[in-house]
């Protein structure tokens, strides 16, 4: 089964001290896929990705990377990774091209080879025109984007992205999504962390959802959407009267009112329920001014799954981990 994945992940748990960040975390990355990791902050994304990278020791556990035990065979992992983390790691005081150049050659290319595919990267990430220009006159989305160019210089067969587009204009996110699916499709299998999310709807194979240091769901877009509940109808009443009468007559399950807006909103079952409920509306002379049907977002499976309610937790000291892990990326 492990030369099928990737990435395996065994009761994976991380203290710091006395404090336990990740309690016994199981994932499978399947090659060639995307796995994205979605969690409030502190729920121990980011340490999930420093172990993975080798830069931090899980307490207990397995972990490999492509074959690669991450405690005993860490030069072995490192070899078959990449990472884009939160913070660029550039150096802003050379021009694009020098950074790409550079850090081709301490991926042991010649100069010639290093400048090939600095220049293939630079037309890749459309970063040609502002290739010899000094970074510290970049946009945070140039910034990003050749910060995932230099990550590319040796195509690795796994990448992780951490949370990459942070920060970044809609024309910028949209050039990062679409270098992200030509990587995919050739090949390479890649971990994204992301606070968008219809980033990980849009771009990911699968997503687990971590709270608390442990998984606490696991499944396809459609399957965790469906998992929250069913679609939900939204009825305008055409007036207040109106509204006033379908409130005694509408029953159903998850039922909102909005006197203000003249809005009934519940949940349905397919479109035989909602044909029985225009005929009732119609049956008692009620006259609608609009009706709109909503499936779950991955907002709401977000909201449902993270919800904590009242109980105390350590996501203050979790979140001081994970800004010192981003800073060490």
């Amino acid at each position: 089964m492990t030369g099928e994945l990737a990435i395996q992940i065994r009761d994976l748990k991380k203290n710091y001290g006395d404090v336990e960040v990740l309690k016994g975390v199981d994932l499978n990355v399947e090659r060639g896929t995307m796995l994205a990791l979605l969690g409030p902050n502190g729920a121990g994304k980011t340490t999930v990705v420093k172990i993975l990278s080798t830069l931090a020791g899980p307490s207990s556990g397995s972990v490999t990377v492509n074959g690669y035990d991450v405690v005993r065979q860490r030069d072995g992992v490192r070899r078959s990774i990449g990472l884009v983390s939160q913070f660029v790691a550039l150096d802003w005081m050379h021009t694009g091209r020098e950074n790409l150049i550079m850090l081709g050659r301490l991926h042991h290319l010649s100069v010639a080879n290093a400048k090939v595919r600095a220049q293939q990267l630079l037309e890749q990430f459309d970063l040609v025109e502002a290739g010899d220009k000094q970074v510290k006159g970049y946009s945070g989305g140039m910034k990003r984007r050749l910060d995932l160019a230099a990550s590319l210089l040796v195509t690795p067969p796994i990448l992780y992205l951490d949370e990459p587009t942070t920060g970044l204009d809609p024309r910028s996110r949209a050039t990062m999504w679409a270098a992200i699916k030509q990587l995919l499709a050739a090949g390479t299998t890649i971990l994204l962390t992301t606070q968008y999310l219809e980033e990980a709807d849009q771009l990911a194979d699968k997503i687990a959802v971590i709270d608390g240091g442990r998984i606490i769901a696991e499944g396809t877009a459609a399957e965790l959407k469906q998992g929250v509940g069913k679609e939900r109808v939204e009825l305008v009443l055409a007036s207040g009267g109106d509204f006033n009468r379908a409130r005694q007559v509408i029953e159903g399950d998850g039922l909102q009112h909005d006197e203000d807006t003249r809005t009934i909103s519940l949940v349905v079952d397919g479109a035989a329920h909602v044909k029985r409920l225009l005929d009732t509306l119609e049956n008692k002379g009620l006259e609608i001014e609009s009706l709109s049907l909503t499936k779950p977002t991955l907002d709401d499976v977000f909201f449902a799954l993270t919800r904590r309610g009242n109980e105390p937790t350590n996501q203050s000291t979790d979140d001081n981990h994970d800004e010192e892990v981003g800073a060490a990326l």
